[in-house]
């Protein structure tokens, strides 16, 4: 299927999403959305599929964040009209609480407002060298409400995040690293090598355990630690019953690689 916006690449059980908009530095408006949303929706429910990275075309922007010019030119209300069928949030991720599957950020430069969140709600973040990090949206009477201030101060120190939300400081690459938000820190010409590298070693695991183990991190980490322990998770549940929870046993024994089949 052609899309406008992204540039959609499928291989084997990876698929790679770049934001194309290079002329508005990757931000996004409706259109966009609209596009991310069922693309993320596709890979959500495709069981071929067991890991996402998220890039942007060019070296200069990963992603601007919402597109400004665009909400100008035609208005808060178009904007509104155009997110209504948008469930999934910015870009398809930032409100998307029910696809346990890795996703990968690979981030090649500016990561502002919209940019950064969608970052943020991937599970794994490569950056480029060149890359930057801000939530500038007060600056334009806007807040980080595609999960900005929620999500920053809870995978950073409150301080340090409340200086990057309200006083609009940047972090460069290395220092998004040394905070943890960033896994690694890559040359330019390097960054979606690594991120698919990144990608292979996790689809070195089960993609029903991959799941389960997303699903049980991200869900319990809202319960107490005793809350936490005591649930069973519906992937859990699905894993203990899948082809693969016999394979990974099996394939340990015979000394040689597993053969998942994501069932």
């Amino acid at each position: 299927m052609a899309h406008e916006f992204i540039i959609v690449e499928k291989k084997d059980h990876l698929t790679i999403i770049t934001l194309n908009r290079p002329e508005r530095m990757n931000a996004l408006h409706a259109p966009a959305h609209q596009e991310l949303h069922a693309v993320m929706n596709e890979f959500s429910e495709d069981s071929d599929q067991w890991v996402c990275i998220i890039t942007g075309t060019g070296e200069k922007a990963f992603s601007a964040g919402n597109d400004l010019k665009y909400q100008a030119e035609h208005g808060a209300a178009v904007v509104r009209e155009g997110m209504k069928n948008v469930s999934s949030g910015f870009a398809g991720v930032t409100s998307r609480h029910d696809c346990f599957k890795p996703i990968i950020a690979a981030v090649n430069g500016f990561a502002l407002g919209g940019g950064f969140e969608i970052a943020l709600a991937c599970d794994i973040i490569i950056a480029s060298e060149r890359a930057t990090f801000g939530l500038p949206e007060p600056r334009v009477g806007l807040m980080a409400g595609a999960g900005g201030v929620h999500r920053l101060p809870r995978q950073m120190p409150y301080h340090a995040a409340m200086g990057v939300l309200l006083a609009g400081k940047r972090m460069t690459a290395d220092e998004a690293y040394n905070w943890g938000l960033v896994n690694e820190v890559v040359p330019a010409d390097k960054l979606l090598e690594t991120a698919e590298h990144w990608a292979r070693e996790c689809m070195l695991g089960a993609p029903i355990s991959l799941q389960a183990t997303k699903e049980a991190t991200t869900q319990g980490l809202g319960m107490s630690l005793e809350d936490a322990l005591n649930t069973r998770f519906p992937m859990s549940v699905k894993m203990s019953q899948s082809e693969d929870y016999v394979e990974g046993p099996k394939a340990f024994s015979e000394k040689r690689p597993p053969n998942w089949k994501g069932r």
